[in-house]
């Protein structure tokens, strides 16, 4: 699809990846809602980008009838939709066995229902609404962009909830592309390695420097804009489908 044409809900969108990557949409030309949690960074993204080109919308991705809601109320504002970007996800780092004893279920519950529940969730919703579209070149109405991580094939130790909420978000690009192909609607995962993100700007400069170094090349962490540029490579280009692209300097993750 046309950059200028892109009416796209962002989920995350207020900070890290979602804000790179919805700074980019409006940048060349499209429309952008937000689904995150954070009022405050909502109202200063929304202020930064134009409020005829971004909206805030206060979204829990877990929540099934406020997703859909939400995306009615974004298409609305949007004046159409035809992208959906999945970049809402937690840590919930911690040990299977650690010092205070087993990881309680529910860490490993949470960390499944934002990072895979509430990617389905956002994607299904973006989906119903985007199979109406009218179809444009080869047929195309929409594009989904989920995220999922280089931990979801070489998840480090205190990643057991992270790596299966990761993994089960690339377990469902490929059934998801094949089924929703018939509408038109394209889905495709990025699985991004160490990138500056807010979690990475609050860690010690050694930690930071440490990071850098374990990247064979380049040897640094990875930009929200190199994410963003990928987002809108994938949107431009038809013929990437059920695809999940590792975008991480070729670094593989060391057990710890």
């Amino acid at each position: 699809m046309q950059a200028d044409s892109i009416r796209a809900v962002v989920t995350g969108g207020v900070s890290g990846l979602g804000l790179a990557v919805a700074t980019r949409i409006v940048a060349d030309g499209g429309r952008v809602a937000l689904f995150d949690v954070n009022d405050d960074k909502g109202a200063a993204a929304v202020a930064a980008l134009g409020d005829d080109k971004a909206r805030y919308f206060a979204t829990d991705v877990t929540d099934e009838a406020a997703v859909a809601a939400n995306m009615a109320a974004a298409k609305d504002f949007l004046n159409g939709l035809n992208m959906v970007v999945n970049c809402a996800g937690i840590l919930g780092a911690g040990r299977v066995l650690g010092r205070e004893g087993s990881m309680p279920l529910g860490r490993f519950q949470s960390t499944v229902m934002v990072n895979l529940v509430g990617s389905f969730n956002v994607a299904k919703a973006g989906a119903e609404l985007m199979q109406h579209n009218d179809a444009g070149e080869d047929g195309e109405r929409g594009v989904i962009v989920n995220t999922a991580s280089v931990a979801a094939y070489e998840g480090q130790i205190g990643q057991a909830a992270y790596s299966a909420s990761k993994g089960g978000v690339v377990g469902m690009t490929l059934p998801m592309a094949r089924e929703l192909s018939r509408f038109g609607i394209r889905v495709n995962t990025i699985a991004p390695g160490i990138f500056w993100t807010p979690m990475v700007d609050g860690m010690p400069d050694d930690v930071q420097q440490s990071l850098s170094a374990s990247i064979p090349f380049p040897s640094r962490l990875g930009r929200p804009e190199e994410f963003a540029d990928l987002v809108a490579y994938i949107a431009g280009n038809r013929y990437i489908n059920g695809e999940t692209i590792r975008l991480d300097g070729a670094v593989r993750l060391a057990p710890k």
